[in-house]
């Protein structure tokens, strides 16, 4: 996973643990969002890559 996806689950997770420590609905749900955040960026970097070999394999290939 990417620094920033990371970076935004660690962050939507503390913001979580915060929020149920004080009671805040607010914070826990914008720890959630974050979190979730952090899951799409993680993925999306994990489809670059994927993409990214396929056609470097794809480029091997024909150059064979």
């Amino acid at each position: 996973m990417g620094d920033r996806g990371a970076m935004d689950k660690m962050k939507g997770k503390a913001k979580q643990k915060a929020g149920k420590a004080m009671g805040d609905e607010r914070l826990k749900s914008e720890g959630r969002t974050d979190e979730a955040k952090g899951k799409a960026k993680g993925a999306m970097g994990s489809a670059k890559e994927n993409i990214q070999g396929m056609k470097d394999s794809l480029k091997s290939k024909n150059h064979s």
